[in-house]
């Protein structure tokens, strides 16, 4: 299990090294809500895979102007195609972040990083 690494591109002068965190299948990330942070999703295998964020804490919202709970408590699946790069703004999916994130459905090849 690997911690997804955040990095600071604000804090640094020009360019600055990403160091990517080579998923395993079970990882976890830090979520602070007062930063913007923008998850990293990259998949260099030849098949689409599902990548999953799951808080322990979540369970469900109530949005409004819904009026009934919405269950959150399955996490949020995000799709990343062979070959490509998928961006998410943690910020917009917070309500799945509650609690300790873990990051299920990484492979071999699908590496990660959080831009705040």
């Amino acid at each position: 299990m690997a911690v997804i690494k955040a990095v600071a591109p604000q804090a640094t002068n020009g360019k600055f090294a990403v160091a990517p965190t080579a998923l395993t299948g079970a990882d976890t990330l830090v979520y602070s809500a007062g930063k913007r942070q923008t998850l990293y999703l990259y998949n260099t295998t030849g098949a689409s895979v599902t990548v999953t964020l799951d808080g322990d804490g979540a369970t469900t919202v109530t949005p409004s102007g819904l009026g009934a709970p919405i269950s959150v408590s399955g996490g949020y699946a995000i799709a990343i195609a062979a070959g490509t790069l998928q961006a998410v703004a943690l910020p917009s999916v917070r309500a799945y972040l509650t609690g300790t994130v873990n990051v299920t459905g990484g492979v071999a090849g699908v590496t990660a990083w959080i831009a705040e």
